[in-house]
């Protein structure tokens, strides 16, 4: 796996630690969580600054986007109980595709 592609999966996950922390930080009045809400993206916009290097910007944002809605999306559903509705796994099954084209067929990422 090219290194950019390692980046950008460290910038995912650790921009859904920091969008996750968010709401338990309860308006950054509680220390732990407003601690990684600031170190998830403090890391992730560091790896996401090393992945526009290799792959083009948007396509890279859109990736790193599209990923941690789908992310987050989840860690709502087991932490928060958020349950999404039909309307938006529309929605998700449509990030995924958007991602997926990105990927496949645009001459956009080509390197």
């Amino acid at each position: 796996m090219p290194k950019a592609y390692l980046y950008l999966i460290i910038a995912i996950v650790t921009e859904v630690i920091g969008t996750s922390a968010l709401k338990a930080s309860d308006d950054f009045s509680k220390l732990i969580p407003s601690i990684l809400v600031v170190l998830g993206y403090g890391v992730s916009f560091r790896m996401l600054s090393l992945v526009v290097r290799e792959i083009p910007v948007g396509v890279s944002y859109a990736i790193w986007s599209g990923a941690g809605i789908l992310l987050v999306s989840l860690v709502g559903m087991v932490l928060y109980k958020q349950i999404p509705d039909l309307a938006a796994w529309a929605g998700f099954g449509l990030i995924i595709a958007g991602i997926v084209v990105l990927n496949l067929f645009s001459k956009m990422n080509a390197h």
